[in-house]
């Protein structure tokens, strides 16, 4: 079996923080989308999200040997977060 492709998501608030800026679509919703598109192109996805920093860097660090590829969303920690950086 193929290595799923890990969605990592930092903090969020989709949906509800100013719609009118980030949009209406919720974190389950863009999970929803993600399992669909993963689907049509023969893959598996796996959806997580946490608060917590150190969270997000052992997800990054797990993923060097159980996935075949990362997307990130770190959020906050984007702008904030040397130890993710240096962990991706």
């Amino acid at each position: 079996m193929a290595k799923p492709i890990y969605i990592l998501n930092g903090p969020n608030m989709l949906g509800t923080r100013e719609p009118g800026i980030y949009g209406a679509a919720t974190l389950d919703d863009i999970r929803e989308d993600c399992v669909a598109v993963a689907k049509q192109l023969g893959h598996v996805i796996d959806f997580r999200q946490s608060n917590i920093e150190g969270v997000l860097i052992d997800w990054v660090q797990e993923a060097g040997d159980k996935a075949s590829a990362v997307v990130l969303n770190a959020g906050a920690y984007t702008h904030t977060s040397i130890a993710l950086h240096d962990a991706i």
